[in-house]
């Protein structure tokens, strides 16, 4: 059910509201990417105040955009990428990557440019390491004509430019009702920039390339040895997340609800422990989604959709990067597509799509464990939380 006049209703929907405020000294930049085939209108801009967890009832700026679902902000805070997840059936059929500049001091959002990008909805992007390129997840609904990876080169004053290689795979055909063709999900770079990391859930495979603009600027990516690693067959890869030494990495397994870890050295990623997220439910009652480790590299967080509705907290082991599971906690809604820890690493932010809100849960930086609700904010079909720091 979607819920109307979503503004007026902050103040009585939300947990400990504190009203319409200056903006706090010890506060932060909220950005918020959403769907927009209901209330929502785009991106929108909000304050937080890192001391009490409380999201601003009032948008600082809204961005009126067609299904901004992922948001990309650059190394420098100059520069926001939000693709525009659309396709066939929608109001504009046509995917494509939106590109802002953030003013330095305002974080006003102001439209530089957007570009196709030649497939049906783009769910993710990220920033080469040398910040010349965007890389698009084309994820593609349908199975005709399937995902895609699209490398868009970005110039220096952030325009984009047209796309200037894509790259597919064939699927795995494991699941006749979502393996049918490729499905790209979210593609990263590693550490160290050279190398780039295609998950395909459609596939059942991370395919790797080598990153190379100054070799050949028209197709900066060639196929790595090996070129993929394999993964369980009808576990549909999502997000990869580096650990910050860059000796390890942890990728969500969507379909099968897992959560798989890798040793990681120039290029090879090596499998050394799966981990079930909702061993013993049904298929339609999990859903990996999202992942993001601490600050201080000491505890990972997942979040798991379907019927579980949860975000799992594991330690994380900092010889191997195993994961110990410490805690199970409700995400107070439905859907949690995307959640994230604030600056101050003292709350998790979620956003539960289906259940129209974000979700303000207080963090123990010591413990990592995740205690109460401190707030709930209504907003229609949010996807995506990116902070900006106030100078």
């Amino acid at each position: 059910m979607r819920m109307r006049n979503l503004w007026p209703l902050l103040m009585a929907g939300s947990v400990g509201a504190m009203g319409v405020q200056a903006a706090p000294v010890d506060g932060y930049d909220l950005l918020v990417g959403s769907y927009t085939a209901g209330q929502s209108q785009g991106i929108y801009r909000l304050s937080f105040d890192s001391r009490t967890g409380q999201i601003g009832a009032k948008p600082l700026q809204v961005v009126k955009s067609a299904n901004p679902s992922w948001l990309t902000v650059s190394k420098d805070q100059h520069r926001l990428f939000a693709v525009n997840e659309n396709g066939p059936g929608q109001a504009d059929p046509v995917g494509r990557v939106s590109s802002y500049a953030i003013d330095p001091k305002t974080h006003e959002l102001s439209l530089i440019n957007q570009v196709q990008t030649l497939g049906n909805e783009p769910t993710h992007s990220s920033v080469s390491g040398d910040a010349s390129h965007l890389f698009v997840s084309n994820y593609s609904v349908a199975q005709d004509p399937g995902g895609t990876l699209a490398v868009i080169p970005v110039g220096t004053d952030g325009m984009l430019k047209p796309v200037v290689q894509m790259s597919s795979h064939p699927s795995s055909r494991v699941n006749p009702e979502r393996q049918m063709s490729a499905h790209v999900h979210s593609v990263v770079s590693s550490p160290d920039g050279q190398y780039v990391f295609s998950n395909d859930l459609g596939a059942d495979k991370l395919f790797v390339y080598r990153f190379d603009p100054k070799a050949n600027p028209e197709r900066p990516l060639t196929a790595a040895k090996p070129a993929s690693v394999q993964l369980p067959p009808g576990s549909g890869p999502r997000h990869l997340l580096f650990s910050a030494d860059g000796k390890h990495a942890w990728l969500t397994l969507e379909m099968s609800a897992q959560v798989a870890v890798f040793d990681y050295k120039d290029g090879k990623l090596e499998q050394t422990q799966l981990v079930d997220l909702a061993a013993g439910l049904p298929t339609s009652g999990k859903a990996a989604a999202a992942l993001h480790a601490s600050a201080d590299g000491q505890f990972l967080y997942v979040s798991n959709r379907g019927t579980a509705n949860q975000l799992l907290v594991f330690a994380i082991d900092p010889a191997t990067g195993h994961l110990k599971e410490l805690q199970r906690r409700s995400v107070d809604g439905d859907h949690p597509r995307e959640f994230s820890l604030d600056p101050s690493g003292k709350f998790v932010l979620i956003a539960n799509q289906k259940s129209n809100q974000i979700v303000v849960v207080e963090r123990d930086t010591k413990t990592g464990l995740l205690g109460k609700t401190v707030q709930k904010l209504p907003i229609d079909a949010p996807s995506d939380l990116k902070f900006l720091q106030r100078q």
